[in-house]
């Protein structure tokens, strides 16, 4: 499979294989890496080449979502649910239906939203806040945090069930310090994408190269 992936280390060329065993799959998957490791970009890539490809993608990033607000846009609601709900509202599940949901930071969501996330991937199915007709849903789960989620159970913020049902298929990114031999093929990349929006066309040194590899990338 030709995924978009830059990069020839050996960390990366691990990413990329353990992708291309599990894109024609429907499992559930959860990506872990620091921020800025591209983890939205691989859930872009487990759909575009996935089964569910002919369906939307949609994702939510639970991180910058207030508490208090968390359920709706998951869940959706109906009119009268609550104050300031004037009309239904579907949610992102049911936006994501016979498509992908991406759930970016799911470290960061609370523990009561987590037992009905854990209901939907257990019965298929959820209603929204102040519905009482159950909703069919046939979606694909993508998950992705940089916290430590085993830490956040020992500590009961998280739940060990649900954690177990997102991560059946984990995928682990290496931050760029640990690939420094991918510094030069990203440089190019980024240089050749200037080119199409444009810019004027260049080159990197060895010597930008080298100086680029000793930064220590936090």
């Amino acid at each position: 499979i030709d995924l978009p992936i830059i990069g020839r280390s050996t960390l990366i060329q691990k990413t990329y294989k353990t992708i291309a065993k599990i894109v024609g799959t429907n499992l559930t998957v959860m990506i872990l890496g620091e921020s800025g490791t591209g983890k939205e970009l691989i859930a872009r890539i487990l759909h575009d080449y996935g089964l569910k490809k002919k369906g939307p993608f949609v994702t939510i990033n639970i991180a910058s979502i207030p508490e208090d607000l968390i359920e709706s846009e998951l869940f959706g609601h109906e009119k009268g649910s609550f104050t300031g709900a004037n009309s239904r509202k579907s949610g992102k599940i049911e936006e994501a239906n016979n498509g992908t949901l991406f759930l970016d930071e799911i470290g960061d969501m609370s523990y009561d939203t987590q037992t009905k996330l854990l209901r939907v991937l257990e019965e298929k199915e959820f209603t929204t806040i102040g519905g009482n007709e159950k909703i069919k849903s046939n979606v694909r789960i993508i998950t992705s945090t940089h916290r430590n989620l085993k830490d956040l159970i020992r500590n009961g913020k998280f739940r060990e069930d649900l954690y177990n049902c997102l991560n059946v298929l984990p995928i682990h990114l290496p931050p760029l310090r640990s690939r420094l031999d991918d510094i030069e093929d990203l440089a190019n990349h980024f240089l050749n994408k200037c080119v199409k929006e444009g810019l004027q066309k260049k080159e990197i040194s060895n010597n930008a190269v080298e100086a680029l590899k000793k930064y220590k990338w936090p």
